[in-house]
């Protein structure tokens, strides 16, 4: 596993659960707005060894409930499953974030019981999913795949999409509920400037533009709500 970060308590990161954040290196998209630059451009930084992870989660067993396991793109990682396998048979529970164009390997994780919890990014309406992805163009078959593989599974998971001023519009999120009908729950986080995006695109809209995104998402979806302001 190219682990590029290691945040070794988080209570945000794991709903209901305390755990550490394990950041994975490199991604197959450019969203514009992305703020994990160092992490999506092919890091060079020497990566934690494993051991390192895993003596930390030995210590911590009874303290910690669980590992979460972001990017970068965590399922780009071809011993992914190996790892999550080591790290549930210490006990512990595991959390994936995903951007949903890996489903070959999430349908692995989740037959194999080796995700707890996975928390999915939709990035965009379908019609500006490319775009807004940094990309001329997107295999959507793969993000809808996976859409449906958590849709129909029986572990806890969310889908999520970051809110960027200059790509998102309230017909934009309709569009997204629409597709994600009969989801558990759906939350809309609100665009942050770290300083060092991609692109510099994007600006974070005003509180009261999220507020009505979430009303409108929540007549769609159940369990819907803002993160981030």
């Amino acid at each position: 596993m190219n682990i590029q970060g290691f945040q070794k308590l988080t209570l945000l990161d794991f709903p209901g659960h305390t755990a550490c954040t394990l950041f994975t290196g490199g991604c197959n998209l450019r969203c514009p707005f992305c703020h994990n630059v160092q992490l999506v451009l092919a890091p060079e930084e020497e990566p934690f060894s494993e051991e390192e992870i895993f003596s930390y989660l030995e210590k911590r067993r009874g303290v910690l409930d669980g590992v979460a396991v972001t990017g970068g793109e965590p399922l780009l990682q071809p011993d992914i499953a190996d790892f999550l396998r080591r790290v549930k048979e210490m006990g512990y529970l595991t959390k994936v974030d995903t951007n949903g164009f890996f489903p070959e390997a999430l349908e692995t994780l989740l037959a194999e019981g080796l995700a707890d919890y996975v928390a999915m990014d939709v990035k965009n309406s379908k019609t500006k999913y490319a775009a807004t992805c940094g990309r001329q163009s997107v295999d959507l078959g793969k993000v809808e795949k996976s859409v449906n593989l958590l849709k129909s599974s029986h572990i806890e998971y969310e889908f999520r999409t970051t809110v960027v001023g200059g790509f998102h519009t309230l017909a934009d999120i309709e569009d997204i509920c629409r597709w994600l009908t009969g989801a558990k729950r759906y939350y809309l986080q609100a665009f942050k400037d770290s300083g060092i995006l991609l692109e510099g695109s994007g600006f974070t809209l005003p509180e009261e533009e999220m507020i009505a995104m979430r009303d409108l998402a929540r007549t769609y979806i159940p369990i819907c709500d803002l993160r981030g302001i």
